[in-house]
């Protein structure tokens, strides 16, 4: 892997940051992109270089490095809302950044990987990926065209040594999850401490916030000596949510 390029979006901190850290681990040089410049300093290392970008600003994509083996689309944000309630805009900011920021990233890079006859597209979806939730009209859109999105390269890149994942976790221990306790609790009229046991965790068997490092495993798997055979697959790490 010493040799290896990675581009990891939304790396800044989550899983985004979690992945950086474990394929840097590995021997690969990382590309960790996001927009919050002062919390990617915190992540710089040796194997880790920081990239400034804001992955909404379709336009902006190009210039961003294409000479990549491996790329990680995990950039997301989530927003809260019935659907007769949610804001148009927040709807296309948030399948602008988390469904046409991948396919534009990965349009741009599988030139590169079809070259080397080696690559790995890794999309960090969800578990609602597969299922869905009231109140989340856009994320699950995305992650649900993401997942469809994935297949289709791991269709075609399959010739050229090319796979394509999905991983999908349930509750993370994230920023965005620590953010969403409070938005839900406004909605469904509960404190944070009563969403997070009877909203978030109310459909898993395993009763806790699944750990960053957890899914930055199954990333570096992936991406690993026996990853060939593995596309066009959805790997769920959900505590037993979609065993229902």
């Amino acid at each position: 892997m010493e040799t290896r390029r990675a581009l990891i979006t939304g790396a800044a901190s989550g899983i985004g940051a979690a992945c950086a850290r474990r394929l840097a681990a590995d021997g690969v040089h990382v590309l960790a992109v996001d927009y919050d410049a002062s919390a990617l300093d915190k992540l710089a290392s040796d194997g880790v270089e920081p990239v400034v970008a804001d992955l909404a600003e379709l336009d902006r994509l190009a210039d961003l490095p294409t000479d990549v083996d491996i790329l990680v689309n995990n950039a997301g944000v989530q927003q809260v809302a019935p659907v007769e309630q949610f804001p148009p805009e927040r709807f296309s900011y948030i399948l602008r950044l988390m469904l046409e920021s991948p396919f534009r990233l990965i349009r741009q890079t599988l030139p590169h990987m079809y070259g080397a006859g080696w690559g790995r597209v890794i999309n960090i979806s969800s578990v609602h990926g597969l299922r869905a939730s009231p109140f989340k009209a856009a994320y699950v859109a995305a992650k649900h065209g993401l997942e469809g999105l994935s297949k289709v390269v791991a269709l075609e890149g399959a010739a050229h040594g090319v796979t394509s994942n999905c991983v999908n976790p349930a509750y993370v221990r994230t920023p965005l999850v620590t953010a969403q306790l409070a938005d839900q609790a406004a909605t469904h009229g509960l404190s944070e401490a009563e969403v997070l046991e009877k909203v978030m965790l109310e459909p898993v068997a395993v009763k806790r916030l699944i750990e960053p490092a957890e899914v930055a495993e199954l990333v570096a798997l992936l991406c690993g000596p026996a990853s060939a055979s593995i596309t066009g697959s959805s790997f769920v790490l959900d505590g037993g949510w979609t065993a229902h």
